[in-house]
């Protein structure tokens, strides 16, 4: 049987780090514009992840704050990933 829950708590560590590299990554002066396209796409994966793995622990009926926290993922990813394809557009500008 899956392991819903040590799933998020791995996926959990993980936004949580991106949190912290993708900016970084952002403000370098030679990032180039196919490494954020490739960034962005990558961070879409995980936004689609991310509401899977939601939509799991919503079936298997998991505790409310178990979901709170899928949903806080999820977020997070949208929000790096909105972040990112700030970055590219005024790349292209």
């Amino acid at each position: 049987m899956t392991d819903w829950l040590e799933i998020l708590k791995q996926e959990t560590a993980t936004g949580e780090r991106m949190s912290r590299e993708v900016p970084e990554m952002l403000t370098h002066p030679e990032i180039s514009e196919q490494q954020v396209r490739t960034l962005f796409s990558a961070l879409e994966k995980q936004v689609d992840f991310a509401e899977k793995l939601r939509l799991a622990l919503e079936k298997f009926d998991h505790d409310f704050p178990v979901i709170t926290a899928a949903e806080r993922l999820e977020e997070r990813y949208a929000d790096l990933a909105a972040t990112v394809a700030e970055k590219l557009k005024a790349m292209r500008r």
